[in-house]
């Protein structure tokens, strides 16, 4: 075998690898669990900024406030399960290919936004019975902190729709575009 062929058959075979998931737990071929899984954290916290901008609007700013808090907390909740199916999508990803060096850094920016809510929930948990309205530096840590998981979002969607990782095959897909007829 050629050089050429050699390189050309292991890079097939790690194109094939990153389809096919490490664990069940991942998902099944085809169906990974963590672009699901991460619906939870985002829409969380999303939500528990609309929460803090309501309770500064609002003549009765403490449930609105409350309801930020709480959602910040099923986020990093939700976040720990997306965590740990992304981790098993990882490890299908051959080392020292930009599809790995993307994943590496979409990681990392969700650990650093993991990070910035966790110390957010603890700087709320702090002033939970002093405060009625979302002080300023939590509405600006929660807007910073989603911003760079907007990044992040970016690099997964990269990671599914330029790299194809843990996406089926192409005649896989064909099957959804056979007509009936």
């Amino acid at each position: 075998m050629t050089r050429t062929m050699e390189r050309s058959a292991r890079r097939q075979a790690a194109v094939r690898d990153g389809k096919h998931p490490v664990s069940a737990a991942a998902g099944p071929y085809g169906h990974p669990i963590h672009p699901i899984a991460v619906t939870i954290p985002i829409g969380a916290w999303v939500c528990s900024l609309l929460f803090d901008v309501a309770s500064r609007l609002s003549d009765d700013p403490s449930g609105f406030t409350r309801g930020a808090y709480w959602l910040i907390a099923i986020g990093i909740a939700g976040a720990a399960v997306a965590a740990a199916t992304g981790l098993l999508d990882l490890l299908t990803i051959p080392a020292k290919t930009p599809a790995r060096r993307t994943a590496l850094a979409h990681m990392a920016l969700n650990v650093v936004t993991l990070v910035a809510f966790a110390g957010n929930f603890a700087w709320r948990y702090s002033d939970r019975n002093e405060v009625q309205e979302t002080r300023p530096g939590q509405i600006a840590l929660t807007a910073i902190a989603l911003v760079v998981l907007s990044v992040s979002g970016y690099l997964g969607g990269k990671l599914a729709y330029r790299y194809g990782v843990r996406v089926v095959t192409e005649p896989v897909q064909a099957d959804g575009f056979r007509s009936s007829r």
